[in-house]
């Protein structure tokens, strides 16, 4: 991933941590910068529609919105 792309959080993370039904799971939003390196990598995201989620997450809990399996459930 990269600045620039939209993301929301991966299912598998949201399923570990017990929140695949909630605000979370319907966030979507734009990566704005990266910071550090992998694995460790974390990203700035600016949430859409102003929702009140965590702006700095670990690059490797997010998931690129669209047709995969870290966004969509296999």
């Amino acid at each position: 991933m990269k600045v620039g792309d939209r993301v929301a959080y991966s299912v598998q993370f949201l399923r570990s941590i017990g929140m695949s039904h909630s605000e979370a799971a319907r966030g979507r939003g734009t990566i704005r910068a990266i910071e550090g390196q992998q694995p460790q990598a974390v990203a700035v995201v600016v949430w859409a529609d102003g929702q009140d989620l965590p702006t700095r997450i670990l690059l490797t809990n997010l998931a690129p919105v669209g047709p995969n399996l870290r966004f969509c459930q296999g």
